[in-house]
């Protein structure tokens, strides 16, 4: 049998938007051994904590949206690439103590791989880019930055375009030695 994976993603994000946070129907796009791997918080989640990891989200930044720029499907894998966008309404729990909420608004860059069986999903590894390059979570607690009027941080979208500055020159250097022999010499036509 044939499933639209595509469409199955879809709905799970659906499920955990801040309007709707519905952890039944989250939990239900999950095989019954399914797991939600945070990557980057080196943390996994089976069972009932799927539905916990929702409402956690929820009381965190209630209004939470993911925005999906890009979704690429290869079979039963999907990879997302999204930002997280809300309000940070916390309280956040750290192992550093808890962060109070600031009221500002967050944008998030974030990578999700979506693993899929027979319909459901068997895996989610999820890396949100604030806390892969090092930086604080959720970003209106940035190191004592100011944050703009309107609560975002100047500094997220600028080190976002950093980023995709590196990446692209890092994607022309490989391409330029894609063209090139092991002696230096061109191999264009």
């Amino acid at each position: 049998m044939t499933y639209d994976n595509e469409a199955i993603v879809r709905h799970a994000y659906h499920t955990a938007e801040g309007n709707v946070l519905d952890v039944a129907g989250f939990v239900g796009s999950f095989t019954d051994d399914g797991v939600f791997n945070d990557v980057v918080g080196q943390e996994s989640y089976l069972g009932e904590q799927l539905g916990e990891v929702v409402l956690r989200m929820g009381k965190l930044i209630p209004d939470v949206h993911r925005e999906l720029h890009r979704v690429t499907v290869l079979g039963d894998v999907v990879a997302v690439e999204l930002s997280i966008q809300g309000t940070f309404l916390g309280p956040l729990e750290t192992p550093a103590g808890i962060v109070q909420p600031t009221g500002a608004k967050i944008d998030v860059p974030t990578a999700d791989f979506w693993y899929l069986r027979d319909g459901k999903v068997e895996t989610f590894n999820c890396l949100d880019g604030d806390r892969a390059t090092g930086e604080s979570y959720p970003p209106p607690v940035h190191r004592g930055r100011r944050a703009q009027a309107d609560g975002r941080l100047p500094s997220i979208s600028r080190q976002v375009r950093q980023a995709r500055r590196s990446l692209a020159l890092r994607r022309a250097q490989a391409l330029r030695r894609l063209d090139r022999d092991p002696n230096g010499a061109s191999l264009a036509h």
